[in-house]
């Protein structure tokens, strides 16, 4: 660990997504020392365990400017360790260590669910946890997700349609649904995720379905047509299929129950609405008449929750922020408040899905993250000149920790050794899957088992 001579701030950032890394370059360049912390031992966050597996170039341009930056020497990288009221470290122990703030990247690491009965049945999953599967974060990628042959998706944005491309052309299932509580014209999808599965989208089924929801679009004058092209727009630039797979989109209906019988899924049960409000927003009203989707898997996609054990004030399922910014950039409040003692925590702030949950773009999560380390300077500009504090203790209680901290040299390693697996295998990319094999890979041995959920 490098003492920050030289630097005019100490910042810790906890999180290496890419809201807390390009935090970190920009931090860096205005004069501070950053120490970040990271939950996985990889750094990139959803960049590296959210695109999609088979977007390489994607993702290798991603690693090639994480590299980037966390070579530069005011940037630390400590991976393997959690932060949290049950972690390695604890958010007051973190910040008992002389940061003079600390900016709090690490995501809605926690799930949504709807709370309906029959979710706790075989077979029903969130879509993070899947998504972290196939892209082998541990330990979920050592974990068992049986699906069966009909599936339905909660949701009708990117990551359903990720969720939708995995099982279509991996997994090769029979029939896919993605189950929507209100219309077509509000999917949130994007056409270039579509291309993938479009070509096993049942256009026939669709049109049927339009006609269907045609009643309750238009008393909101709302255009069926136009949402009928947004959904096809994708079909030009289809991929070509592999499977047999059918694709259809199931409207104006929000999730009641899952179904089983003798416990095995059978369906889920939704109550069919209509829209309310106007054409640009839309809400949806249950209309008391109830039917099932035949389904053996079901699947939420229905966005994410930050840890409430993280050590901030949570509420609504965010991190509670200053109502009146003392920092604001771009108009946004980046700082955290705690609303029981009514007082803003003035040095610890938030930025990417910590602030908000966004749509998930590397490039929202990337502007969110340099607005924060912005936030974050303002801030640091009132303080008065002090001497950094030395940074040997936290080294030294870096250490102590039962799990093995990764530093910015193994992480080298890890890289170097992942290459010579893929060249080995013929493959394009390697990854090795479990915390365990990474570690041996840069030489730290075994760890102790611990949970990726615990953050």
């Amino acid at each position: 660990m490098t003492d920050a001579l030289g630097s005019q701030y100490l910042v810790a950032v906890v999180g290496a997504g890419p809201a807390g890394l390009f935090a970190a370059r920009q931090l860096a360049a205005e004069g501070a020392h950053v120490v970040v912390f990271n939950r996985d031992i990889k750094p990139g966050g959803l960049a590296e365990y959210g695109i999609y597996p088979d977007k390489h170039k994607m993702k290798e341009g991603l690693r090639k400017q994480f590299r980037q930056l966390l070579a530069l020497p005011q940037i630390e990288y400590y991976g393997h360790v959690t932060i949290g009221d049950k972690a390695d470290l604890t958010l007051a122990e973190l910040r008992a260590f002389g940061f003079q703030a600390v900016l709090v990247t690490v995501g809605a690491q926690g799930t949504k669910w709807l709370g309906l009965p029959g979710e706790d049945l075989p077979n029903v999953y969130h879509a993070k946890d899947l998504v972290y599967h196939y892209n082998q974060l541990p330990p979920y990628s050592r974990r068992a997700y049986p699906i069966g042959r009909r599936v339905a998706i909660v949701g009708v944005g990117n990551v359903m349609l990720d969720i939708a491309h995995w099982l279509i052309r991996d997994l090769r299932v029979d029939e896919v649904v993605a189950v929507a509580r209100r219309g077509p014209a509000e999917v949130k999808f994007d056409k270039p995720e579509m291309e993938y599965v479009a070509a096993n989208l049942d256009v026939n089924a669709l049109d049927a379905e339009l006609e269907r929801v045609r009643p309750h679009m238009a008393a909101l004058g709302q255009d069926v047509a136009r949402a009928r092209a947004y959904i096809l727009a994708a079909l030009p630039g289809a991929l070509a299929p592999v499977s047999a797979a059918r694709f259809t989109l199931d409207f104006l209906a929000s999730p009641h129950r899952l179904v089983g019988a003798d416990g095995r899924l059978t369906g889920l049960e939704v109550e069919e609405t209509t829209l309310t409000g106007d054409a640009e927003n839309p809400k949806a009203r249950g209309l008391g008449v109830y039917r099932t989707i035949p389904a053996d898997t079901v699947v939420f996609a229905i966005g994410d929750r930050v840890d409430e054990h993280f050590g901030l004030p949570v509420k609504a399922n965010t991190f509670v922020k200053r109502p009146e910014p003392r920092f604001p950039v771009a108009g946004l409040c980046y700082e955290v408040y705690d609303p029981v003692a009514e007082r803003g925590l003035d040095d610890v702030f938030v930025a990417g899905w910590s602030r908000e949950a966004s749509t998930g773009l590397v490039g929202a999560a990337r502007k969110d993250g340099t607005n924060g380390a912005q936030a974050v300077l303002h801030y640091l500009q009132t303080l008065p000149p002090a001497a950094l504090p030395a940074l040997a203790p936290l080294a030294e209680r870096l250490a102590q920790l039962p799990s093995r901290v990764v530093t910015k040299a193994d992480l080298q390693r890890l890289e170097a050794a992942e290459r010579a697996q893929a060249a080995e295998r013929g493959l394009e990319e390697f990854k090795f899957a479990t915390d365990a094999e990474m570690l041996a890979a840069m030489g730290l041995g075994a760890p102790q088992a611990r949970s990726a959920a615990a953050a």
